[in-house]
């Protein structure tokens, strides 16, 4: 079948009352946005649908996998468009379509039709009944099944027609830039790109950072990232990855505090670089992958330790997800091959023996004064001599 067309269907977007239009026109806007760089799409809002017309020559495949990957699509669906509305020819379109669409006609269907122009003059029950007998007429194989059908075939009547009985699965969720924007802490591992996927979907602009630690991390474990970064991207689009060159700092923490202390203090600074960016970018919010008890930095304890040095919101989307929950959400996303890869993060070399995973704050900030001026400088050469990579 060659199809020209597609329908899109969202699903939260139409609950937002008198707010849905400016929903719909982002998500719209965000569709050309994917589409733009396949091809000269025509995309327009129609009575809770989107409607894609696809130029001469357009690929198929491409144009599927870039709708998967817009947030706020639920569904779509190729369809054959019907301009002449009547009632003949609207059922001899049907019946072409079911020709060309299914060479095998021994299956079981049922009619679905959906008057979205009321002034219509056959009824939705009408025209369901009178579809089904002109099939039944036309392809002797065919069988009714309105209960459990092998294929649903639907008509969608408006201003014009349009016939499809294939809804592909989207991602779902809100349309990228409708939530403001967050900064990611991404490192190598599965955890925070599926964090980063969860807050994205939920309509938030995305930026990341990631502490590097050389010599003690490779350019193999930052390339990681990046990779990490251009998966995202696939679904957010433009990532700002800012690389951090953390070592000077772990060296002083790691000779100056308590061993078992190490991770806490190590994540506290990170959370304090990261919200320089984060200002930086107008963020209005930190994004992290941890969650409750998976290591013992991820205590409720430590947790709390950590989020002492933020004066934004700290949101953790897998806070209560377990690791398998976590492993699945990363397959899904296509990220977990990426994140497996033995290059190992400068959380997992600085790591104590016997961490403390019970951390009382007001130690934590004693060990930390510990590091006097000293640490502020580290900060600054550290935030001054960032790289910024745009993905």
């Amino acid at each position: 079948m060659n199809y020209k067309a597609f329908l899109v269907k969202y699903a939260e977007i139409g609950v937002k009352g008198n707010n849905r239009h400016i929903f719909e026109k982002a998500l719209r806007d965000r569709i050309l946005q994917k589409l733009s760089p396949l091809g000269d799409y025509h995309v327009v809002r129609e009575q809770g649908r989107i409607f894609i017309e696809c130029p001469d020559g357009y690929d198929y495949e491409d144009t599927v996998e870039a709708l998967k990957h817009t947030f706020g699509v639920w569904g779509f669906s190729p369809v054959v468009v019907i301009e002449q509305m009547d009632w003949e020819n609207l059922v001899e379109s049907v019946c072409e379509y079911v020709g060309q669409c299914y060479e095998n006609k021994n299956f079981t269907f049922k009619i679905e039709a959906k008057r979205g122009d009321k002034q219509y003059p056959i009824t939705s029950p009408e025209i369901c009944s009178k579809l089904g007998e002109a099939l039944l007429k036309r392809f002797l194989d065919l069988r009714v099944d309105v209960h459990n059908p092998e294929k649903r075939i639907t008509l969608e009547v408006r201003k014009r027609a349009y016939i499809y009985s294939e809804t592909i699965k989207g991602s779902g969720g809100m349309p990228i830039g409708t939530a403001g924007s967050a900064m990611l802490l991404l490192s190598g591992g599965i955890d925070s790109p599926v964090a980063g996927y969860q807050i994205a979907k939920r309509g938030v602009v995305l930026n990341a950072v990631y502490f590097h630690a050389p010599p003690y991390t490779s350019e193999r474990a930052k390339q990681k990232v990046v990779d990490l970064a251009k998966q995202l991207s696939k679904y957010t689009d433009t990532i700002r990855l800012y690389i951090v060159n953390f070592t000077k700092i772990q060296m002083e923490i790691y000779e100056t505090c308590p061993h078992e202390q190490l991770t806490i203090l190590m994540r506290r600074f990170m959370m304090r670089i990261a919200q320089i960016f984060a200002e930086k970018e107008n963020c209005l919010g930190l994004v992290t992958g941890e969650s409750i008890g998976q290591v013992a930095s991820q205590t409720m304890h430590s947790l709390f330790a950590t989020n002492a040095v933020c004066t934004m919101p700290v949101y953790r989307p897998l806070i209560g997800l377990d690791k398998e929950e976590i492993v699945v959400a990363a397959k899904k996303i296509g990220t977990y091959e990426t994140s497996i890869l033995p290059y190992e993060d400068c959380c997992t070399i600085f790591v104590a023996k016997h961490p403390v995973t019970h951390p009382n704050l007001s130690s934590i900030e004693k060990s930390e004064l510990l590091l006097d001026e000293h640490i502020k400088e580290l900060i600054t050469e550290a935030v001054e001599s960032t790289e910024l990579i745009i993905i």
